[in-house]
């Protein structure tokens, strides 16, 4: 079930900077959370392949990613080794593919949810943020896959994982899950972005249409956070004086210039 908490006080945020349990053989506070930022709350949570490809998505993924291969071989020759490598390298790039974007932080959750593509629509409409267990995601996996994490002591997947166990073959990955599980995996640390956005990704299978009925019927620590729109220029100025902002997200001289550009905006 998808619990839905409306934020309308700055105050009813902290909790999610506390979400931690206490593990007492580590006798340490680990969270088992993932966040998805969205600057409207009435996105659906669909992945870039559906929203580009449509019906044709089952037909005309192999063909994105063979060709982005084809060209991406140049940048990094081990691209063309693992379909998986393909798919997390086109997405972090801008290619439609069936995944979708988490970060283990809370503030990066937040961070994307107040980063308003049009500054002036800002106060239009309430932003949400997203939350999964990754605990709950794991158990609703086949046994195989539950073996593989437990051994390996996680609760996410690697691309080396993934590509043992499905034998690099994404009709082997949608046979085995349908549409009542989905694998969590943790991108190679390719470069800053993925590193300081504490990057994870959701593969969602071919057969799981509907990304929000999956978790409302499968899960029970799914939350929707959704933040009030008068709220979104606070949330955006105490992220921004805690150094969450697009010249940390995107490292480099084009976030630099979004985040000069958002902190002049004149409102």
């Amino acid at each position: 079930m998808i619990k839905e908490i409306r934020i309308k006080e700055i105050e009813q945020l902290m909790p999610l900077f506390s979400e931690q349990d206490y593990r007492p053989d580590l006798k340490r506070n680990r969270s088992r959370f993932l966040y998805r930022g969205v600057s409207d709350a009435s996105f659906e949570m669909t992945t870039s392949l559906h929203r580009n490809c449509k019906h044709l998505e089952r037909t005309l993924e192999q063909a994105i990613l063979e060709n982005f291969a084809k060209y991406a071989v140049v940048s990094d020759p081990t691209v063309a080794n693992s379909v998986w490598r393909q798919m997390i390298m086109g997405q972090h790039y801008g290619l439609p593919t069936r995944l979708l974007d988490w970060s283990h932080s809370p503030l990066m959750g937040l961070h994307f949810a107040t980063c308003e593509p049009n500054l002036p629509e800002m106060e239009d409409h309430d932003c949400a943020v997203w939350r999964i267990d990754m605990t709950e995601q794991q158990a609703l996996l086949p046994e195989s896959y539950q073996k593989i994490v437990n051994e390996k002591k996680t609760t996410y997947f690697t691309v080396e994982m993934l590509m043992e166990i499905t034998q690099n073959s994404l009709a082997r990955y949608d046979s085995d899950m349908k549409d009542t599980a989905m694998v969590i995996v943790e991108p190679p640390s390719m470069d800053e972005r993925i590193v300081n956005q504490y990057s994870f990704f959701s593969i969602i299978p071919m057969d799981m249409q509907d990304v929000e009925r999956f978790l409302n019927e499968h899960t029970e620590n799914t939350v929707k956070y959704v933040i009030d729109k008068s709220l979104r220029w606070r949330v955006r100025d105490m992220l921004d004086q805690m150094n969450i902002s697009e010249r940390i997200v995107y490292p480099g001289l084009e976030g630099l210039s979004d985040w000069i550009a958002r902190h002049y905006y004149v409102r």
